[in-house]
């Protein structure tokens, strides 16, 4: 996955309206009559291309008021307080090895530049969301996992690699963040080992015998990172679940995702005391969701450790 896009913003001035209907003519005015706007400021973030602005606040002096009907060259956002949508969880990018590496090359006045713009919630775009890889991905120096060469039982498990650059900056963003990060965390490859095919390259699928093997991965991966001061919030199962890639990357179908989710990776967080991390199915393009999820969350059994569904922006076929 190249990059995640959770949202983007126009730079556009906003004027807002409260503009209420007679009470006989609309019941759900009526029905939220307790609501008002009335005194309540607004606040304007603009990020624009021609610009420095980048979800910088550029105006916060403006107020809720009745407002007539605009014109038709006026940009308005008309706000009605009786209907609400999904939740915003964040909006962020991706910490991975390769950004951390080329991090830790910079001097440190770069570094707290860097930091400062990506992840202050005052002077910056305040990121409040991050991902991250288990063990090696296409951003990445090199293949390399947590285990040695065929240890099933995973008892040689230990994340040495990733504290000389990576967790130094996840670390450092959340303390810039605040100490809210929402961090999840994704694999692009079993252990070869794990694997029909032998290798964590050029997709191949892991085997159903590894199936709890890899289920506990996962459980030892967020113990490490929680260990070390950086809650994991959740984790996705496979990330480009449908993609062979000359780098790091593992085929399921959504009976195979679907499987390993119900007889191994929901019961075994759930056994391990971690039942409470949020499991994302799909994570790959946004062609193919229909079907994928249909068929994944048809079984109850499978439907009920799913928190989410994650899709990436750069492919549709409408």
């Amino acid at each position: 996955m190249k990059k995640i896009w959770l949202a983007s913003l126009a730079g556009f001035l906003f004027a807002c309206t409260d503009n209420k209907q007679p009470e006989e003519k609309t019941t759900t005015i009526a029905a939220n009559a307790n609501y008002s706007l009335d005194g309540k400021k607004v606040n304007v973030y603009t990020t624009a291309d021609s610009s420095n602005y980048r979800l910088s606040l550029t105006d916060s002096s403006l107020q809720f008021a009745d407002f007539g009907q605009p014109m038709e060259t006026q940009v308005c956002v008309f706000v009605d307080p009786t209907k609400t949508f999904q939740t915003m969880l964040g909006i962020g990018g991706a910490i991975t090895d390769a950004s951390a590496e080329t991090f830790a090359k910079l001097p440190k006045d770069k570094q707290e530049e860097i930091l400062k713009a990506y992840y202050d919630p005052t002077n910056g775009i305040g990121y409040t969301l991050a991902r991250t890889n288990i063990h090696s991905c296409d951003f990445s120096s090199g293949s390399y996992t947590y285990v040695k060469e065929g240890d099933k039982e995973l008892n040689s498990f230990n994340i040495d690699h990733d504290r000389q650059f990576r967790i130094p900056l996840i670390k450092q963003a959340i303390a810039k963040a605040g100490g809210k990060l929402t961090m999840f965390a994704s694999p692009w490859s079993p252990p070869g080992f794990m694997k029909d095919s032998t290798h964590m390259l050029q997709g191949g699928k892991l085997k159903p015998e590894f199936y709890d093997s890899w289920a506990n991965y996962f459980s030892k991966f967020i113990k490490a990172y929680e260990k070390e001061g950086i809650p994991i919030w959740g984790v996705s199962v496979q990330n480009e679940p449908m993609a062979k890639q000359t780098w790091e990357s593992c085929i399921y179908t959504a009976e195979e995702e679907a499987n390993f989710l119900k007889s191994s990776l929901g019961p075994v967080l759930k056994k391990e005391g971690l039942g409470d991390k949020k499991i994302i199915i799909w994570d790959h393009n946004r062609d193919l969701i229909y079907q994928r999820v249909s068929t994944t969350l048809r079984d109850p059994e499978v439907a009920k450790y799913v928190w989410g569904i994650g899709f990436h922006w750069y492919e549709t076929w409408t």
